[in-house]
């Protein structure tokens, strides 16, 4: 038994199912030779009565040919004949018939001698009809057809002999075949009988190895689980090593660990109460389902000033001030319970009355089903941030008050400038209208004036300009521009001042023509701009090249030089009014500081985008981009892109 108990549990199941379906199988398989025997010896019964059948067939059709012949060769008349055709048509395929059904050697030569005289006797009345139906010699005709008669009645008389041979021979047979089907039919029964009682015995032995070897054990086990659930000791079972008692064992094992764990949790739930308890930083604290305190930890003590015997049993809407009290508590459980967990930022009150800004997160507490069983809230004290948030939002509005009052002393100071400049420049202009009356050096002065006064005046445009945008009070007429057409304009305008800086200028139009909604004037100003840049700063370079090209929803205008670029370290300064970029090393040119970060904001204002990039044409900082984009007015037609516009940067 200890052999049985050690097999693994596969090996049992296969026996389990093994006996029975062997002996389910050998029973099968003797029911099905038996019946094959008997279905065989029964086939050879109906052989025998087919034989019998078909042989007297042979005989009868012949006869009642050979009669309706006689008839014919009396009377001439042709419904004699009908017999006749009859057996010519039924006589092959029943001699066929037995020829397949005779297996018998003794039969088979009598039926051949059968067969024989079939075909003398077939032959026989085809003579009688051919001499019956010819000839004009009738004393001849009637001699011959009483010989023809006379040897076919021998020939059936020798048939019929023939036929009652076989028939006697195959009622022998058949005798012997019913003996044979009536043995088969009894060893039949006794195996029946024995493959039952075999199947039965075999049932009984895989019952009583199943029950022994599992079902016993497994009450064990059950019963085992039972206590481990309860927490009890365990049943000990024989260290049988199949899987059954591999289990019983593991199951031993994680009894043990169970309770090992036991004892660990509640340790860890002792510290985790310890380590609530002790966090003064934040109140955590229990709430029933009803949203009456259950617990309480030093923090929510220190911020809220209750004791743990004040509070426990109340409900929280205490820790609210009397506006929210009435709605807020129960608006927050309710939002704990359909999402999970709620946050809220207000006001609460302490135990003495005073008010504090607190951060508060309410979580639903579900158990495994899904049920209810309390709320955890974490309540942090924020009254400290609240403070600096207040005082940081004061300062940027300060901040922002001085911004707008900068902007309006810009604006008063620019108006105020320009009225006395158009006068100078006004005088100026008249002395230069005379400049041929003066001497030279009263020329230089003039031209100096007019130099200076023009670009103090542009400094004043500049400044209106940037503070009418900060003001918001920058009007913009946008209106569709032609894109080929504000580029030849750009370049038409920019071309002197590139000449006059000994740089060559050239021109790359779009493609397609395109229109990008803008405000004309200030779009040339900022490609004005950007190309007066270029010429000014390109020392060294030859070239200074303006191009446009559709990119996606926008037209990108580029303008880029071949000059000495830009310090890595100055580009996140380029647009930052005042600012003018490496001006020690460029004293000799004119400029404000304010063209860049008025084009940005022209471009910003009319929805675009504007930026830098250096070109590393020959070397490093070899070369400068400048680009803006311009919303488009309609999409352009669908057409394949050039390798130029895949990238909105450039190469």
């Amino acid at each position: 038994m200890r052999f049985w108990a050690d097999r693994p549990l596969a090996i049992k199941g296969l026996v389990f199912i093994a006996i029975p379906l062997a002996i389910l199988f050998g029973a099968l398989a003797s029911l099905y030779f038996a019946s094959t025997a008997e279905e065989r010896a029964e086939a050879d019964v109906r052989r025998a009565f087919a034989i019998q059948r078909d042989t007297y067939q042979v005989h009868a059709l012949l006869s009642q040919a050979a009669a309706g012949v006689r008839g014919y060769a009396l009377t001439g008349q042709d419904r004699f004949l009908e017999p006749f055709s009859v057996a010519e048509r039924e006589l092959p395929p029943t001699m066929e018939r037995l020829d397949e059904a005779i297996e018998d050697p003794g039969v088979r030569q009598e039926f051949v001698v059968l067969e024989q005289l079939v075909d003398a006797k077939r032959q026989g009345l085809g003579d009688i009809v051919r001499v019956s139906r010819g000839g004009s010699d009738l004393a001849s005709s009637r001699e011959a057809l009483e010989q023809e008669l006379n040897a076919n009645r021998d020939v059936l008389e020798r048939l019929g002999s023939q036929v009652d041979v076989i028939q006697r021979k195959e009622a022998v047979l058949l005798d012997q075949r019913r003996e044979r089907v009536d043995d088969v039919r009894s060893r039949f029964l006794a195996l029946t009988g024995i493959s039952a009682l075999l199947g039965l015995l075999g049932s009984v032995a895989a019952v009583y190895l199943f029950s022994t070897g599992i079902v016993r054990r497994v009450r064990v086990l059950e019963g085992n689980a039972e206590r481990l659930a309860q927490g009890a000791e365990l049943d000990d079972l024989p260290e049988e090593a199949d899987e059954i008692g591999r289990l019983a064992q593991r199951l031993g094992r994680a009894s043990a660990l169970l309770r090992a764990r036991e004892k660990d949790l509640s340790e860890s739930e002792e510290r985790f109460r310890l380590v609530v308890d002790r966090v003064s930083d934040y109140g955590i604290f229990a709430l029933d389902t009803e949203g009456n305190v259950a617990t309480w930890n030093l923090g929510a003590e220190r911020i809220k000033g209750w004791q743990a015997s004040e509070i426990l049993g109340r409900h929280f809407s205490s820790f609210y001030p009397p506006e929210t009290r009435e709605f807020l508590p129960q608006r927050m459980i309710e939002r704990a319970i359909r999402d999970g967990s709620a946050e809220d930022e207000g006001w609460r009150v302490r135990r003495d009355g005073t008010r504090f800004w607190a951060n508060v997160v309410i979580t639903a507490l579900r158990d495994g089903e899904g049920t209810l069983r309390g709320f955890a809230k974490v309540t942090r004290d924020m009254s400290e941030r609240r403070r600096t948030e207040e005082e940081l939002r004061s300062a940027r509005e300060e901040a922002i008050a001085a911004s707008r009052a900068k902007t309006a002393f810009l604006s008063r100071t620019s108006h105020e400038l320009r009225t006395p400049m158009n006068a100078i420049l006004g005088f100026g202009q008249l002395l230069e209208i005379d400049e041929e009356h003066l001497e030279t050096q009263h020329r230089s002065a003039v031209t100096q004036i007019m130099k200076a006064g023009r670009h103090l005046l542009s400094l004043i445009n500049d400044l209106l300009d940037i503070s009418s945008i900060e003001a918001g009070a920058n009007e913009l007429a946008i209106e569709p521009i032609g894109l080929r057409e504000l580029l030849t304009e750009a370049h038409a305008i920019g071309l002197p001042l590139v000449e006059q800086a000994g740089l060559a200028f050239t021109l790359d139009l779009p493609e397609h023509e395109v229109t990008v909604l803008a405000d004309k004037r200030r779009a040339m100003q900022v490609a004005l701009n950007l190309i007066g840049n270029s010429a000014k700063y390109n020392r060294t370079g030859k070239t200074v090249r303006l191009s446009g090209r559709v990119e996606g929803s926008t037209a990108m205008i580029e303008v880029e030089d071949d000059g000495p670029g830009i310090e890595p370290a100055n580009i996140p300064r380029l647009f930052t009014a005042f600012d003018r970029l490496g001006e020690q090393g460029r004293s000799a040119a004119e400029g404000t500081g304010l063209g860049l970060a008025l084009s940005k904001s022209l471009v910003e204002s009319m929805k675009g985008e504007i930026g830098y990039q250096p070109l590393t044409v020959s070397g490093p900082q070899s070369g400068a981009r400048f680009w803006f984009f311009l919303p488009l007015e309609a999409p352009l037609p669908e057409h394949e892109p050039d390798d130029a516009s895949k990238n909105p940067q450039g190469s």
